[in-house]
């Protein structure tokens, strides 16, 4: 590396973590670094060492000029592939490339890589028509043994969650489907803030005003706006809250030396807008042309106007150091892209000694903490640290807390810790090494082996049967006359001593009831229900089985409530046939809003 750019020590472990991995084996693999970390020195110093082909992917040509300017200062050459930067060469050594740009050339590369390179690589979807997956495919079928890295500073995606399935510190993440295996390397966004490597981000409780966005939140994707009709419905109710909040912002930022404003709709930016001092302010979308939208970051980086409002087009591969105040007038269910958006005002600037971040619109995230990459169950959610009963690692849940921190529930579904396999494998990618704990918080049983599934499996993993679909269950019960479905909102349970059994009433929203009772001087019974309700005790700090009242008695405010019961008619009473926990899908659960 060119004596102008000196790694720093997390860098180098970045580097060194990449090539140590890439040497035992082709498994696609995710460095997280915090905005301003500087990840285009580890792209560059990575393109530098890798002795094959190299492709350097970014989404916006921003990112690309950015990438390929750092790569230049080592003393290296490169070329660029990009529409946006009127440069479109394919033959170079290294390559910096849009990806929509070069996605849509694949015939012009024909030549292998043997490395590529993913910048803000949270971007890479599970469409395989999508234009990651169809450019890595290509390159796959070119070198099979292909080494593709990701970087990102926000290692999740809305929706899907992860984007990887091992973390190199020994546990696994809950995700859907992802494209990589294992972040190899992260650096806490505290750990730069602490080290004096990017500003401290001030959080001002604004207190003046606020956007209530709630009913909103189901129809926007967190990546943008989907629903611009409702926000600008919403906001231009609200006119005075809009006002107020420009007041104060320009009120908190006399002091201060840039202003990024992020707006929820165009409509919303030019009310904005209107509210700044107008040889002060400039405003910047995705309809903006390409010059101008140039010449106003220009001039915002110059200082010559000092508020930037923008809808959803500066969150990512903008830098402007000097923004020390950084105002959220726009909703997100993406900790990812509130993440990026604060980011855009943590990088060092001389005369700058703190960020202030306004967020006038609760979305109440803390950017030291995006443990939980899960979209939140409940809008009372926060994250909770479980232990695993089997293997004692400390999950990282959604869950609930009491007013004194109590921990209520908690919606995790297995445990991410990893198991280390036998020693002496010879490759450390093998699943005998990344073998995830088997414990299981939230399951259902086979009713074939009796083995646990997780809780939406349809086909039990063990022995292929045909799991029995809650929702035929609730549709087939509704429909007999026989049968009787309760929408189960809590339940009582109450230990008989005389007869050893315990007696569990539940009760709908209306008042109405279905019971059972478990026998516990019976193991069938005894063990029914163990299987039903002590496994699913809330903040289990250990393996429960009750043998006796006894042992249970102190337990009973925990036990958890199934969402439905099934009952079915018998000459002189109903029987519990099924009970429904964790139940996901069409029919409503109590205490929701039809």
């Amino acid at each position: 590396m060119s004596q102008a750019f000196i790694l720093r020590d997390y860098q180098t472990q970045a580097v060194k973590a990449a090539v140590e991995h890439f040497r035992h084996g082709d498994n696609p693999a995710v460095i997280v670094l915090p905005t301003g970390a500087g990840k285009s020195l580890v792209i560059a110093e990575l393109s530098r060492l890798a002795k094959g082909r190299v492709i350097c992917l970014a989404h916006v040509k921003e990112l690309v000029e950015q990438n390929h300017g750092k790569f230049l200062a080592t003393g290296s050459a490169a070329g660029v592939f990009s529409a946006g930067l009127s440069q479109k060469n394919s033959t170079a050594k290294t390559t910096f490339a849009s990806i929509q740009s070069l996605s849509a050339n694949l015939d012009s590369f024909q030549a292998p890589a043997s490395l590529i390179i993913i910048d803000e690589c949270h971007r890479v979807g599970t469409d395989e028509n999508g234009q990651y997956n169809k450019t890595l495919t290509h390159f796959r079928t070119l070198n099979p043994s292909v080494k593709i890295l990701g970087l990102t500073a926000t290692p999740y995606r809305l929706g899907s969650g992860w984007i990887y399935q091992h973390h190199y510190h020994g546990y696994t993440r809950p995700c859907i489907t992802s494209f990589f295996k294992k972040c190899i390397f992260e650096l806490p966004l505290q750990h730069m803030v602490k080290n004096g490597y990017l500003t401290p981000p001030i959080h001002y409780d604004a207190a003046i005003a606020h956007y209530d966005f709630s009913l909103l939140t189901q129809s926007l994707d967190g990546e943008q706006d989907t629903d611009d009709i409702a926000l600008n419905e919403l906001i231009h109710k609200h006119p005075r809250v809009t006002k107020a909040v420009t007041e104060q912002i320009i009120q908190l930022s006399q002091d201060r030396q840039g202003v990024m404003i992020f707006a929820s709709t165009i409509d919303h930016a030019q009310e904005i807008s209107g509210y700044l001092p107008a040889d002060q302010t400039a405003f910047i979308t995705g309809t903006t042309k390409i010059k101008q939208r140039d010449a106003l970051i220009a001039a915002f980086k110059a200082k010559k106007i000092k508020y930037l409002v923008n809808v959803s087009v500066l969150t990512t591969g903008f830098d402007a150091p000097h923004v020390d105040v950084i105002a959220i007038l726009r909703p997100t269910q993406s900790i990812s892209l509130f993440q990026q958006i604060v980011g855009r005002g943590l990088r060092l600037s001389p005369g700058k000694k703190d960020c202030l971040v306004l967020d006038y619109t609760n979305n109440g995230y803390n950017i030291f903490q995006p443990e939980i990459g899960e979209k939140k169950p409940t809008q009372d959610s926060v994250a909770v640290q479980i232990h695993c009963p089997q293997c004692d690692f400390a999950n990282a849940f959604w869950g609930r807390k009491d007013t004194e921190g109590n921990i209520l529930e908690h919606f995790g579904r297995r445990c991410h810790g990893l198991i280390e396999g036998p020693e002496g494998s010879d490759n450390p990618e093998s699943p005998e090494v990344d073998r995830q704990c088997t414990y299981r918080f939230r399951f259902k049983y086979c009713p074939y082996c009796n083995q646990e599934n997780d809780i939406a499996a349809r086909q039990c993993q063990y022995c292929s049967e045909k799991l029995i679909d809650p929702d035929d269950l609730l549709r087939k019960a509704l429909n007999l006359k026989n049968n009787k479905v309760l929408r189960c909102a809590a339940i009582t349970p109450e230990i008989i001593w005389a007869d050893k059994c315990l007696k569990v009433t539940y009760h709908d929203e209306d008042g109405l009831t279905l019971s059972e009772t478990f026998r516990f001087n019976y193991k069938n019974s005894r063990q029914a229900f163990n299987d039903l309700f002590a496994r699913r005790i809330a903040n289990a700090s250990q393996s429960i089985q009750f043998n006796s009242l006894e042992e249970l008695e102190r337990f009973l405010p925990y036990l958890p409530a199934p969402d439905f019961v099934i009952a079915k008619k018998q000459k002189h009473h109903w029987q519990v046939t099924e009970r429904l926990f964790d139940y996901e899908g069409p029919y409503r659960k109590a205490n929701e809003l039809s």
